[in-house]
This record gives C-alpha cells, sequence and structure tokens, in this order.
C-alpha cells in the first residue's frame, strides 16, 4: 500500500510538467510580462519569431520595435514643432500688446484710443475690428441694451470669449466680421463701455482662453479713458 501511495505522489508531482500540457497565450502573455529581460536573455529569438505584417509580409520583433521607435521619434518631433511653432506665436501676440500698452498710454483722446486700437489689432494680428462702445454720450448704447448685454454675458466676469448672436454682433460691430470674438468691460466700476475685438474666424476667441494680456489692456484703458469720456 504504501509503495502504490508513493508512486500516486510521484504522479501528481510530475503531471503539471509532462509534455502533453498545453500553453494558452495568456499564459505566454503573463510570463513575458513578468518576465520582461527574456528575450535580452535570448537575443536569438528576436531574429528567428517572425510576425504577419500588411506591407512587409513576415518581420521580426527587432524590425517591428524599429518602425515603433521610428514613429515614436516623428511623433515626438511633430509636437516639438508644435511648441515651439505656438511658442514663437505666443511672443509675437505678447509683443504686440506690449507695444500697444505704451502707444495707448500716449494718447489723448477717445478716438485716438479707437484708432490706435485698429491699427494695431487690425494690422499686426489680422483681427477684423476693435470697436469701444460707451455706456454714456451720443453715441451709447441704450441702457435697456446695455443691462441685458451686461447681465447675459458678464454674469461674474469683466471678460467675454466666444460667438455672440447675429443682433449682439450687430449692436457691437456693425457690418464688420465677427464670427468670434473678445469682450472686456471697461471702468473699474464696469461704468465706461465695452471694448470688443472681433475676428473672421470662429475658432479663434473660445471661452477657455487666458485673459493675462487683456486684462492688462483693460488696466491701461481704465487709467486714460475716464478723463477722455469726462469722468
Amino acid at each position: 500500500m504504501s509503495e502504490l501511495s508513493g508512486q500516486s505522489n510521484a504522479t501528481q508531482l510530475i503531471e503539471p510538467f509532462n509534455d502533453t500540457t498545453e500553453l494558452s497565450s495568456a499564459d505566454v502573455r503573463a510570463f513575458l510580462l513578468q518576465n520582461p529581460e527574456f528575450f535580452a536573455e535570448h537575443p536569438d529569438l528576436l531574429e528567428k519569431i517572425k510576425l504577419p505584417h500588411e506591407q512587409k509580409g513576415s518581420v521580426s520583433l527587432v524590425e517591428i520595435q524599429s518602425d515603433q521607435l521610428r514613429k515614436k521619434v516623428r511623433q515626438l518631433n511633430f509636437k516639438l514643432n508644435q511648441l515651439v511653432s505656438i511658442a514663437k506665436q505666443n511672443e509675437k501676440i505678447y509683443r504686440v500688446y506690449t507695444d500697444l500698452n505704451v502707444q495707448l498710454l500716449r494718447c489723448e483722446s477717445v478716438a485716438e484710443v479707437q484708432f490706435t486700437l485698429e491699427d494695431v489689432l487690425q494690422e499686426r494680428l489680422q483681427l477684423s475690428s476693435a470697436v469701444i462702445k460707451s455706456f454714456k454720450g451720443p453715441h451709447a448704447i441704450p441702457e435697456l441694451q446695455q443691462r441685458l448685454f451686461t447681465e447675459k454675458r458678464f454674469k461674474n466676469t469683466n471678460f467675454f470669449f466666444g460667438r455672440l448672436s447675429q443682433h449682439e454682433r450687430q449692436l457691437l460691430f456693425g457690418e464688420s466680421p465677427a464670427e468670434s470674438v473678445a469682450l472686456m468691460l471697461l471702468g473699474d466700476n464696469r461704468e465706461l463701455g465695452i471694448l470688443g475685438i472681433s475676428s473672421s474666424d470662429a475658432s479663434h476667441f473660445t471661452p477657455d482662453m487666458d485673459t493675462l494680456l487683456l486684462q492688462q489692456l483693460q488696466q491701461v484703458l481704465n487709467i486714460i479713458l475716464p478723463e477722455m469720456m469726462g469722468y
């Protein structure tokens, strides 16, 4: 009985490792994941293992890895070029607004401020128009429209970026193209009016835009405009 019992135990130990045991693809995958150095220890296998390829037929793992690395390098170069292009564009915009603020400080009338805004923003940034719409005076926006517009577009902020209704575009920009706009309220108490900047590109001004440069422009206008407007 003891001999039979011993043979049974031996059979149980050997059985999991016999030649008839079949490994699933999941088993192989799990093994390779747990042993990432396997092919480094057996480099000869890299050339022997062939995988189907749509254009090249069968190729080795080395060739596939090389192709993947080349693709990654191309993708990284493309992203790097994009970042460099964005950085250059941002530098250009920063310089334009810096020059604009200096020029505005030299203006002596609202008309001169209006002309300077148009000249710089239209000529150097290829924007469609830049207008100042006052809240008082002969050319002011009617009071009811002022209130409705500010309540709709300036709820908790002094800035708005995006698209306007046809009526709103007509109110601020007349016949000038205004597929997307940047708007800011003027005056420390939002009492002077609105500066509107428009673009013929519907994607130029978007709600997620940064306000840093426009905040600086707003600060300059809030300094020079009150006296010009008689406040």
